[in-house]
C-alpha cells in the first residue's frame, strides 16, 4: 500500500480538536507543531466566527501569513496573518426576516451574524449567551425586521433545547433545503447558510486557492455540519464520539476528543 502525501489537514473545533473542557491536549498541540514542519497545512474549520477562534490560532501558533481559517462553516475564508479575505458568502436581511418568521410559528429562539453588526437576537434566549460566550463576542439585541432587506448576513441560527429544536426542524419549509445549506452543528444548533457555503466547499476552495489536490486533504469532524468537508477529502475522518451517521460515511473512525484523535490521525497519516 502507497501512502499518500498528505498536504492539508482541516479540522473541525468542537468534539474534534477541543476536549470537552474546551481545551487542547499537549499530544495534540504537539502532533500539530510536528505536521507543520513537515510542511502540511493546519486549518481551523469551525461553525464559529472568526474571532471565537483567535485564541485558538494564537495556542496552536497558526497565526502567520501562511495560515488560513474557516469561520462560519466555511461562509467565510481568511489569511490569519494578513486578513485578507480569500472567501465570503452572505445571506440577505429578506432571509433572515423569512426563517425568523417561520422560527416565531415554530416558537424556536434565533441569533444571526450580521456581517456589519455581528451577533444579534431580537430576544435574548440561554444558547444565544451560549454563543457569545464561547466565542468572546458582543450581542446585539435588535429585531431582523429593522433592517434592510438586503443587508448582509453570514448566517441565521435556530437555537433551543434538542426536545423544541428537532420537531422545529423537521418543520422547517423544504424549499429551505433547496435554498440554503442547512446543517445540525450541535444538538442545540441549526445552522442556515448560503446554498454554497459549507466547509467541504471552503475546504475545497482554499485547496484549490493553495494548489492542494483533493486527494491530499485530510478533515476530521464529528458532527452534521462537517459531513460535506469529510465528503469532500482524500480522507475524511470521523471522530469517535462523533454522530452514527457521521461515522458511517468517513473513511477512518479516529479515537474521541478526550482520547487525542486528532494526535492520532496526524501520528497515523501525516507523520508515520
Amino acid at each position: 500500500m502507497v501512502m499518500l502525501m498528505y498536504k492539508l489537514i482541516a479540522l473541525d473545533m468542537d468534539g474534534t480538536l477541543l476536549r470537552e473542557d474546551g481545551s487542547i491536549s499537549e499530544r495534540t498541540k504537539s502532533a500539530i507543531q510536528q505536521a507543520r514542519q513537515k510542511g502540511v497545512k493546519v486549518v481551523l474549520a469551525s461553525g464559529r466566527p472568526l474571532e471565537g477562534l483567535e485564541r485558538y490560532l494564537t495556542e496552536l501558533e497558526l497565526t502567520s501569513d501562511e495560515d488560513y481559517a474557516l469561520s462560519f462553516n466555511g461562509a467565510l475564508i481568511k489569511n490569519v496573518g494578513t486578513r485578507e479575505t480569500i472567501c465570503s458568502q452572505t445571506i440577505t436581511g429578506k432571509d433572515v426576516q423569512d426563517v425568523y418568521a417561520v422560527s416565531q410559528k415554530l416558537g424556536v429562539n434565533t441569533h444571526a451574524f450580521s456581517a456589519e453588526l455581528g451577533l444579534m437576537t431580537p430576544k435574548l434566549s440561554r444558547y444565544t449567551e451560549h454563543e457569545r460566550d464561547i466565542n468572546g463576542i458582543n450581542l446585539t439585541l435588535k429585531d431582523y425586521n429593522e433592517l434592510s432587506e438586503d443587508h448582509p448576513f453570514v448566517k441565521i441560527m435556530m437555537v433551543d433545547e434538542p426536545e423544541i429544536l428537532s420537531p422545529g426542524v423537521e418543520q422547517l419549509p423544504v424549499e429551505y433545503y433547496e435554498r440554503f445549506t442547512v446543517v445540525r452543528s450541535a444538538p442545540f444548533f441549526l445552522e442556515i447558510l448560503n446554498k454554497d457555503s459549507n466547509k467541504g466547499n471552503g475546504v475545497a476552495m482554499l485547496a484549490d486557492y493553495l494548489g492542494i489536490k483533493q486527494e491530499e486533504v485530510i478533515c476530521v469532524g464529528d458532527a452534521g455540519n462537517d459531513v460535506h468537508m469529510l465528503k469532500y477529502a482524500g480522507l475524511g475522518v470521523a471522530m469517535g464520539n462523533a454522530f452514527d451517521d457521521i461515522k458511517e460515511l468517513a473513511d477512518y473512525v479516529t479515537h474521541s476528543n478526550e482520547e487525542d484523535g486528532v494526535a492520532h490521525v496526524i501520528e497515523k497519516f501525516i507523520l508515520a
